[in-house]
C-alpha cells in the first residue's frame, strides 16, 4: 500500500489547493458582481466539460500511461490556475474569462480522476480495496472541512493571488509524488488489442461493459438521481440558515457536516466497510436521506446541525463500498473507460439541480408556506411558516426521495446480489 498511500497524500494535498481556490474565485466574483446566476455558471462551467468529456477520456486513459496521464492533467490544470492568478495580477480579468478557463481547467480534471482512480487497483490487493477508497475521501473531506475555513482567513490575510500561489505549490507537490513512483501498466487482452486501432470503438467499450451488466446499470442510476437530490440539498442549506441565522452559525453548521464527513472517512478506512460491500451502499444511503429529511424538517440550529453531521457521515461509506465494488469486479485494462461512463453517466443531472434548485425554491416552495401560503394551514404545522420552510419542505422532498429511491433499488436482486453473480476481476 505504500505507493498508494504517497499517491493518495499528494493528490489530497492537490484538491484541497484547488478548492481554496475554487473558494476564493467564487467568494471573489460574488463579492465583485453580487450575481448568485454568474456565480452558480462558474460551478456549472467546472463540472459540464469534465461530464462531456468523460467517455474520451477514459478511452485514452486506457491507451496511454496512467501515470503520465496523472502528470499531464495535473500540470494542465496548474497552467489554468497560473493563467487565473495572472490576469488578476495584471487587473484585466473578465467573469468570461474565468468560464473559459474553468473550462478547460474540468477537462484536465476528467483524465486525472479515472487515471487515478483506475490505479488503484493495480497498487492496493483485492482485501484493502475497501481501506484504500476510505482513504482517497480524505479528499471530500479536506473539501468540505478544512478548504472553506482556511480559504477565508487567507483570502482576507493574503488576498486571492497568494491563494492561487499556495494552490499551485500543491500541484507542484502531488506532481512529485508522481514522478517518483512506480505505476504499474494494465495487462491488455487480446480482444482489446484487436480494437485499439478505432478509438471510438474503445469508448464504446465502457458502455458496452456496463449495459451487459443489470446490477451496474441500477447502480447507475440510484447515484444519478441521488446526485441530483444531494446537490439540490447542498445548495439549498446555506440560504435556508440564512433566514434563520447568521452567516457565522452557517459556517458551523456546515463545518459539522465537515466533522460527519472526516468521521465516516476514518471509519471506511480503518474498518473498510461491510464484507458485502453493496450492503454499505444500500444501508448507509438510506441512512443519509434520513438525515436529509431532518435538515428540511428541523427549525432547530442545533437539531439541524446534528442532522448535518449525520448527512455527510455515510457519504465516505456509500461512495468507498460503491467504488471497490466497481474495482474488484471491472478488469484493470477496462478501468478507465467504464469508470469515465460511470462518472458521466452518474453525473448527468448534477447540471440541472444547478438550474433548477432556485427557481423551484423562489418560485414554488417559498410561496407555498409562507404566511397566508397554500400550504400554511396544513403542512405549516409540521414545519412550520416562513422564507426558510419552504426550503425546508423541499429539502426533507429530496431526503424522502433518496430513501425510497434506495430502498426500490434493494428490492432489485441484480443489485442484491451483484457481487455474488459477477465475477471478481482483481
Amino acid at each position: 500500500m505504500t505507493t498508494f498511500i504517497l499517491v493518495a497524500i499528494g493528490q489530497i494535498v492537490s484538491v484541497t489547493g484547488s478548492s481554496l481556490t475554487g473558494f476564493a474565485l467564487g467568494a471573489w466574483v460574488y463579492q465583485d458582481t453580487r450575481s448568485t446566476t454568474l456565480f452558480a455558471f462558474i460551478l456549472l462551467f467546472t463540472v459540464l466539460p469534465s461530464l462531456l468529456f468523460a467517455p474520451l477520456a477514459g478511452a485514452l486513459v486506457d491507451r496511454w500511461d496512467r501515470r503520465r496521464v496523472m502528470i499531464a492533467a495535473d500540470s494542465g490544470a496548474a497552467v489554468c490556475t497560473g493563467l487565473l492568478m495572472l490576469l488578476i495580477y495584471i487587473g484585466h480579468l473578465e467573469i468570461w474569462h474565468i468560464y473559459v478557463i474553468m473550462g478547460f481547467n474540468s477537462l484536465f480534471r476528467a483524465l486525472q480522476v479515472p487515471a487515478y482512480t483506475a490505479s488503484v487497483s493495480l497498487l492496493v490487493p483485492k482485501s484493502q480495496l475497501g481501506r484504500a477508497n476510505g482513504i482517497m475521501q480524505l479528499e471530500a473531506t479536506s473539501r468540505y472541512l478544512l478548504s472553506p475555513i482556511l480559504a477565508g482567513w487567507l483570502l482576507e490575510t493574503v488576498g486571492i493571488v497568494n491563494v492561487m500561489l499556495i494552490d499551485l505549490g500543491t500541484f507542484i507537490f502531488a506532481i512529485s509524488i508522481v514522478l517518483a513512483v512506480r505505476i504499474p501498466r494494465p495487462t491488455l487482452t487480446k480482444k482489446d488489442i484487436t480494437t485499439r486501432n478505432s478509438l471510438w470503438k474503445d469508448v464504446a467499450v465502457g458502455w458496452q461493459f456496463i449495459s451487459a451488466r443489470t446490477g451496474f446499470l441500477s447502480l447507475l442510476v440510484l447515484f444519478g438521481l441521488g446526485n441530483y437530490a444531494n446537490l439540490m440539498t447542498d445548495t439549498l442549506i446555506p440560504p435556508m440558515l440564512l433566514e434563520l441565522t447568521t452567516p457565522a452559525v452557517l459556517g458551523s453548521v456546515l463545518s459539522a457536516g465537515g466533522l460527519g464527513m472526516l468521521v465516516g472517512t476514518m471509519l471506511m478506512a480503518a474498518w473498510g466497510g461491510p464484507k458485502k460491500r453493496i450492503y454499505g451502499v444500500l444501508i448507509f444511503k438510506t441512512l443519509a436521506g434520513l438525515a436529509i429529511m431532518g435538515i428540511g424538517l428541523f427549525q432547530s440550529i442545533p437539531l439541524i446541525a446534528l442532522a448535518t453531521f449525520f448527512y455527510y457521515l455515510p457519504f465516505p461509506l456509500v461512495n468507498g463500498s460503491d467504488q471497490a465494488i466497481w474495482q474488484s469486479k471491472v478488469p484493470s485494462d477496462l478501468q478507465g473507460r467504464v469508470f469515465s461512463i460511470r462518472r458521466m453517466l452518474a453525473g448527468l443531472m448534477i447540471p440541472l439541480a444547478y438550474l433548477t434548485a432556485g427557481p423551484l425554491s423562489d418560485k414554488v416552495f417559498k410561496p407555498l408556506l409562507r404566511e397566508n401560503g397554500s400550504l400554511a394551514l396544513s403542512l405549516g404545522q409540521l414545519f412550520g411558516v416562513g422564507p426558510s420552510r419552504g426550503m425546508g419542505l423541499l429539502i426533507f422532498l429530496m431526503g424522502a426521495f433518496i430513501v425510497l429511491l434506495t430502498l426500490l433499488t434493494a428490492l432489485n436482486p441484480r443489485v442484491r446480489n451483484l457481487e455474488d453473480e459477477l465475477p471478481d476481476a482483481v
